[in-house]
């Protein structure tokens, strides 16, 4: 058995929302592509087999929102261990954001992207432009060359087109293009010094909050400015009640808009920032000493539970498209510092699945809802439907497998991921990745894969 030979995956219940198909069944792989899908199979000389029963066999997960900070901030993550750690929380494709060291700007950039995925990633890796040239929200980028680069969109990620005029002619670029613009919603005046969700954690321990506001406004400006000149605009991060009313309300105008939201902003509310360590000696209020978990401080802010509710029904509804990581690895010292210091970002690739497994478990949403959500809705965003987030007959085979009813305990300490910084350590976790299929090759397979790891894995992941 060799990794070029045909690959038949036997006996999953194979869930493609794509096709509305939810069934019992075998996949054939041949030359990387997905050759057959049948009630059963039957094997040939030369095939290799994965016995999936008891499996979910569905599309390769596919995230929207990433930074694998290369080139320039290689101390915080790589290409190579980016998608590595993609790979292993099933994720077959990601898209990464341009807030590089230079930003993603020109076509050069762009191209170092593709070429070290290439030849050093694990999964399929689609790099996002800058609206903007250096970021900085002044002149804008030439969109068409870093279109014909392989930018499958634009955003200016970490920092807001904030000048509405800046915007409005971006967008009428993208719509030559054909390519949303997608944007980190939040008016900075209202921000500053911001550390999590203005509201009650922030006033009961006076802290500076970041108020739902700040998010709100921009999502309406961009509505407005979609609305008046017919782009696609995709909303990074929802993260607030309003922001997906505005949503809602937009989509039934028929304007141009998609959205996205993270695995952790349906997971945590803003108590998460909090350790509580109370003074022994004195019980008084003014006297209780508290150490806050910087892990959990991400832009915008972890908010309530009334916001999770929200947010699940936009999910359910449609009013928001895709579950997206904005995997945003850093430093133990980024993050190992007083609140005010520490940066903003969760290390999200390796826990994705497994809090949002946590939902399906708990009835908040169905299993076909949330794979469509991290598979075929996502590839309509980025207009990549006919060759992502699908098992059809003939496409690249990009495939994620789970064991539904896995339990694991998160362990940051064993990421395969450079960023370590979650505030999900330590979880239980019920729901689990077990391999990861890109282009007909397995990337990331369980320890119970024993043969497949070993005729297709050259150097096998430590796995927990």
């Amino acid at each position: 058995m060799n990794s070029s030979s045909p690959l038949l995956i036997s006996g999953g219940r194979i869930i493609d929302p794509s096709q509305n198909i939810d069934q019992i069944g075998d996949l054939l792989i041949i030359d990387g592509r997905i050759k057959q899908r049948g009630e059963r199979i039957a094997t040939k000389p030369g095939y290799s087999v994965i016995d999936a029963n008891g499996l979910i066999i569905c599309p390769g997960f596919i995230d929207l929102h990433c930074h694998l900070r290369d080139p320039g901030f290689e101390d915080k993550e790589t290409i190579a261990t980016g998608t590595k750690a993609a790979a292993r929380g099933g994720f077959a494709t990601i898209c990464c954001m341009a807030n590089t060291a230079p930003p993603l700007d020109n076509p050069a950039t762009i191209d170092y992207v593709i070429q070290k995925a290439h030849k050093e990633g694990s999964c399929n890796v689609l790099p996002i432009g800058c609206v903007t040239k250096g970021r900085a929200g002044r002149e804008i980028c030439n969109m068409a060359e870093l279109a014909n680069a392989g930018a499958i969109a634009f955003s200016d990620d970490g920092e807001p087109v904030s000048d509405s005029l800046i915007m409005r002619r971006a967008m009428k670029r993208c719509l030559d293009l054909d390519l949303p613009i997608i944007n980190h919603c939040e008016d900075k005046s209202l921000t500053i010094n911001g550390t999590i969700n203005e509201g009650r954690i922030s006033r009961s321990f006076g802290l500076k909050g970041i108020p739902s506001a700040a998010e709100e406004i921009m999502v309406a400006r961009d509505i407005a400015l979609a609305r008046l000149t017919g782009a696609k605009i995709h909303i990074a991060h929802v993260s607030t009640c309003e922001s997906i009313e505005l949503i809602r309300h937009a989509k039934e105008e028929n304007i141009a808009i998609t959205a996205e939201v993270t695995p952790h902003h349906l997971s945590l509310t803003e108590e998460s920032i909090i350790h509580g360590r109370q003074n022994t000696t004195n019980t008084s209020r003014e006297n209780h000493q508290f150490q806050y978990d910087t892990r959990a401080k991400v832009n915008p802010p972890l908010r309530t539970e009334e916001t999770i509710r929200h947010l699940l029904n936009g999910l359910k509804d449609g009013t928001i498209n895709a579950i997206a990581t904005d995997h945003a690895p850093h430093t133990l010292e980024d993050k190992k510092c007083d609140l005010d210091r520490a940066a903003f970002g969760i290390s999200g690739f390796e826990t994705a699945l497994g809090c949002l497994m946590n939902l399906v478990h708990e009835g908040k949403i169905n299993l076909t809802t949330l794979i469509s959500k991290l598979t075929c809705e996502p590839a309509n965003v980025i207009g990549k439907s006919n060759e992502l987030g699908t098992l059809k007959e003939g496409v690249s085979a990009n495939i994620t497998m789970i064991a539904l009813n896995q339990e694991w305990i998160v362990d940051a300490s064993n990421f395969v991921s450079k960023g370590k910084n979650t505030p999900f350590d330590g979880y239980n976790f019920k729901g689990k990745v077990v391999a990861t299929i890109v282009n007909g090759k397995p990337v990331y397979l369980d320890k119970s894969f024993t043969t497949i790891r070993n005729n297709y894995l050259k150097d096998p992941p430590n796995d927990e």
